[in-house]
């Protein structure tokens, strides 16, 4: 099977690197789907879930991320997600989402709720 390699990095961490075989990110020009072979690319990143189909040797699987903001660059079966912010599903706290969400809310703060919409569906897996 054909596989790519991922590097999700965030301004101050790695946050995951590994083998896939699928990625799916917002961009500025739609949602979009890249596969080992894709034509080379570059994108502006949107606020959104990021989901990863791993491949390798710890198994197929999936890995979410929520993304705020940054760039997307694919070139010899290489992606590279460069996020503002970034944080892998198993580490958003949902009630500390769902307050933050509510805050947001309360504060006409659209931008804040917003992201706390992504970390929320990045934890429940609605896209």
């Amino acid at each position: 099977m054909a596989e790519l390699h991922v590097e999700l990095v965030a301004a101050d961490r790695q946050v995951w690197s590994g083998k896939a075989s699928l990625v799916v990110a917002r961009t500025s020009s739609g949602d979009i789907g890249v596969m080992p072979g894709h034509q080379p690319l570059l994108g502006v990143l949107q606020s959104g879930p990021v989901t990863i189909r791993t491949t390798g040797e710890s198994g197929d699987g999936t890995v979410v991320a929520a993304v705020h903001g940054g760039f997307i660059s694919f070139a010899d079966n290489k992606l590279s997600l460069l996020a503002e912010v970034a944080e892998l599903s198993d580490e958003i706290d949902v009630q500390r989402a769902e307050r933050a969400l509510e805050r947001a809310k309360s504060d006409a703060d659209a931008a804040a709720e917003r992201r706390a919409d992504v970390r929320l569906r990045a934890v429940t897996g609605v896209h």
